[in-house]
């Protein structure tokens, strides 16, 4: 306990402190994120927030992880540190998306084969237990891929991706520290400290962005979480048990990773590139009813709270089925969010000559805002 208290309030106060001199530097050094006709911000707001994270999160978890039994941890950090650099160029320099991947490629890679985390088991989802190792390997890197994106792409208005990394992070390292998985526990709350620092700048107005390097970075972090919360919760003989594991975590990163695989399956349905920018995030639409940031934070956090429970509580019945149940219940709030919408308007003009059908829509703004950053 003593090693959880102390990784998660230096985590903390490292981040806490850096980030007013990462703001500084940013503005000596002209590191803004420049406002443009698609972004929700109208003023120029550094993206270096995630430098402050990544410091405060690698001291803390170095500082209170035991040297004992925690081999894994030299090969996490490593695979940090490539999506580090990878997110810290994109923000100053701006990378390409098959860069982005290559990079994200290697840190799965490290995770998956050094560091033994590993789906090689889907406990009944779709009638499926043990799956072969070839297959276990490529699921394996897909999903962290994927959940490594999701918070990245989640990362749309203030307060939004930090409090939804908040929130999982506090879940995993309490089940984490129930268990005895000291070394997973004290990455998790490492993950909160230093999250609950860069929130005091970052709620709206934010004074800062976490960009690609935080983002990226939670993501990672909980692509781990969530395998090893997997397997650890799937064993009889852990101090918890629990039934439906891999339904429960899914629950548990329902928000950004229901919102991912939603918005990238309508891109290929469209066939456009899943890299391709849209308007078409749960934040789009929320925004798109006047609310501001901190009440979409709240609705996205409520939600979440809110299917972790019935992910909970329907347990007994399986994976397959509490998978179902959970997908059905997000495609219903995110279709009612969608419907919910302003509708277009058609607005008749007469010329000259020929009347002229011109429809417009109608997109709420607040203070000025018109678009997502993201």
């Amino acid at each position: 306990m003593d090693n959880i208290l102390l990784s998660a309030g230096l985590a903390f106060l490292v981040t806490f402190f850096a980030i007013p001199v990462i703001i500084q530097v940013a503005k000596e050094k002209n590191l803004f994120d420049e406002p443009d006709e698609r972004k929700v911000h109208k003023a120029v707001i550094p993206t270096l927030g995630g430098l402050g994270i990544f410091a405060g999160f690698i001291l803390a978890t170095l500082m209170g992880v035991p040297v004992l039994n925690s081999f894994e941890l030299k090969y996490f950090m490593a695979a940090v540190l490539v999506i580090f650099f990878l997110g810290i160029k994109d923000d100053i320099l701006l990378l390409s998306a098959t860069k982005k991947l290559i990079g994200q490629l290697i840190a799965a890679g490290i995770i998956v084969k050094f560091g033994g985390i590993e789906i090689n088991n889907m406990h009944g989802f779709l009638g499926l237990n043990e799956i072969p190792h070839t297959a276990s390997v490529i699921l394996s890197i897909f999903t962290i891929i994927v959940i490594t994106n999701s918070f990245n792409l989640i990362d749309g208005v203030d307060g939004l991706a930090g409090s939804l990394g908040l929130l999982t992070s506090l879940v995993f390292g309490t089940y984490f520290f129930i268990t005895s998985q000291l070394m997973y526990s004290v990455m998790a709350f490492s993950l909160a400290g230093s999250l609950i620092g860069f929130l005091i700048y970052n709620f709206s107005p934010a004074k800062i962005f976490m960009g690609d390097t935080g983002s990226l970075i939670i993501g990672l972090l909980n692509s781990i979480f969530v395998i090893r919360f997997i397997t650890v919760a799937s064993d009889p003989h852990s101090a918890m048990p629990l039934a439906s594991a891999p339904a429960i975590g899914f629950a548990i990163l329902i928000v950004p990773l229901f919102d991912t695989l939603r918005v990238v399956a309508l891109r290929v349905f469209n066939r456009r590139s899943p890299f391709s920018p849209d308007r078409n995030h749960i934040h789009h639409f929320l925004l798109d009813l006047g609310l501001s940031h901190r009440v979409i934070t709240l609705i996205c956090l409520s939600a979440n709270i809110i299917f972790i429970a019935l992910a909970y509580f329907l347990r007994p019945a399986g994976t397959s089925t509490v998978i179902g149940a959970l997908a059905t219940a997000a495609i219903l709030f995110v279709g009612t969010i969608y419907y919910s919408r302003p509708k277009a308007k058609t607005i008749a003009t007469t010329g000259d000559e020929n009347p002229q059908i011109i429809k417009s829509h109608k997109i709420l703004t607040l203070a000025g805002e018109t678009a997502d950053r993201d």
